[in-house]
């Protein structure tokens, strides 16, 4: 009897113990299950297998720095810092650099495309790229693997809030020097001594090209840690081969492959049904002031020319009268800026406006990577602004001698290089259209991988 009854609880412990390892099996089953979901669900940086790198990424894969907070991020939660007169900076860098959205501009815009148009501050490249370049497919945790090391310093933002306080020229350069002395501490610094870097600059380049104690900007440019840093920048130095050119951003900002073709559909069939434009307000600190002379020329030419006045803050990061404007008119006037460009030349060719240039600055030795560097006359027109003031050349007699047939061509061209010169809302990119981002990070693999003799 005591034999049997041992026996009896000897299966029931071996049953007991069967149950218990298959449950602990199965429990070790589902926790890999969900920590593998977990995994992926948190890690927003996905790497692409070694074996498909080459697939992938032909052109190399990029590196980014990761900063300390006071060169980026802090100055966006800081933002009021950024202007000492205005808070707009804290608008600005609202939704990842792209501003508020641009609700007043829905009665201008097709309504499927309104929600991609935002107030986008001139100066946001920095943080859009930024962005942009965290999401890339080719984008490596690896630095030993890399093609290229991007330092995302938002220089722009760190000069331009100390640019009219009247803070010393070591002022203006402090912050400068500390993220060179922080990168060149970098392993993979060392290795080139920065031809394999770059780094957007928000700002004009002459912003960050200082020579003088008590002249303007900084000398960023200058110091011997830049001397082989590839620079995207939205005005380069014709003089200077390490300054690429890029888009300044505009507003549009498409979601998808498909929110560009129907904005190209649009700008193709919008009534235009003025000669020509201009959007801009006089400059009273410039002796002989163009712009000024452009104003009243237009005032005066009323009934070829559509005018949009932007004295005062009227157009500060654009407004649904200058966009209405632009896609109303066959040519759009852009003289220089406060420098040799203006981003309205972009906000001119997004709507299909062709472009009225009178400095070749402002354009033409810009943007090789999105603006053909030969053929400038297919989708422009130069009139010299020498020409104009002694008045050898009228302005509307030049436009009108261009034929229907001849503008139609024209403004095709312009819209076959909308698309390179947007910033694309998905931080991904677009499904198969290269926006401006795309263009400049492909053109700096290339660089790199040429100087490198990759």
């Amino acid at each position: 009897m005591e034999l049997k009854d041992a026996n009896k609880n000897f299966c029931s412990c071996k049953r007991f113990l069967l149950f218990t390892l298959v449950l602990f099996q199965t429990f070790l089953c589902f926790q890999y299950s969900f920590t593998s979901i977990a995994s992926v669900a948190t890690n927003t940086t996905v790497e692409t297998p070694a074996h498909n790198v080459s697939e992938t990424c032909p052109s190399g894969r990029v590196y980014v720095y990761d900063l300390p907070p006071m060169f980026n991020k802090e100055m966006l939660h800081n933002c009021s810092s950024l202007d000492p007169w205005s808070p707009r900076y804290c608008d600005a860098v609202l939704n990842g650099g792209f501003g508020r959205r641009a609700t007043e501009i829905a009665g201008v815009v097709p309504a499927s495309l309104a929600p991609a148009w935002y107030w986008t501050d001139q100066f946001m490249l920095e943080v859009i790229f930024h962005n942009r370049v965290l999401k890339h497919r080719c984008r490596t945790l690896e630095p030993e693997s890399a093609t290229a090391f991007y330092i995302p310093f938002y220089a722009g933002l760190a000069v331009g809030r100390l640019l009219f306080t009247g803070r010393s020229g070591e002022e203006r350069d402090r912050d400068c020097e500390m993220l060179l002395r922080w990168v060149q501490h970098q392993p993979y610094w060392k290795r080139s001594n920065g031809s394999d870097h770059f780094i957007t600059l928000g700002r004009m380049v002459w912003d960050f090209r200082r020579w003088g104690e008590n002249e303007w900007g900084s000398s960023f440019v200058h110091m011997p840690g830049m001397k082989k840093v590839n620079r995207l920048v939205i005005e380069r130095s014709p003089w200077d081969p390490l300054d690429i050119g890029v888009p300044y951003p505009t507003g549009f900002h498409p979601r998808s492959d498909a929110d560009v073709l129907e904005w190209q559909r649009h700008v193709r069939a919008h009534k235009r049904s003025r000669l020509f434009c201009f959007v801009g307000g006089k400059r009273g600190a410039f002796k002989d002031d163009f712009r000024g002379r452009l104003l009243s020329y237009c005032q005066n030419e009323s009934d070829s020319c559509r005018l949009v006045d932007c004295s005062g803050t009227r157009c500060y990061n654009g407004a649904s009268a200058i966009l209405d404007t632009f896609l109303g008119s066959e040519f759009c006037l852009q003289p220089r800026g406060d420098t040799y460009t203006r981003r309205s030349m972009f906000d001119c060719m997004v709507a299909g406006s062709i472009p009225v240039l009178f400095w070749k600055r402002t354009a033409y030795d810009q943007y090789e990577w999105f603006l053909p560097g030969q053929q400038l006359a297919s989708y422009s027109v130069f009139i010299d602004h020498e020409s104009v003031k002694n008045g050898t050349a009228i302005i509307r007699t030049v436009l009108e001698k261009y034929s229907r047939e001849e503008v139609k061509k024209m403004r095709e061209r312009v819209i076959d290089f909308i698309p390179k010169l947007l910033y694309a809302k998905p931080q991904e990119g677009l499904e198969s259209i290269k926006d401006a981002f795309d263009v400049a990070i492909d053109g700096v693999f290339r660089r790199i991988k040429e100087k490198h003799g990759g």
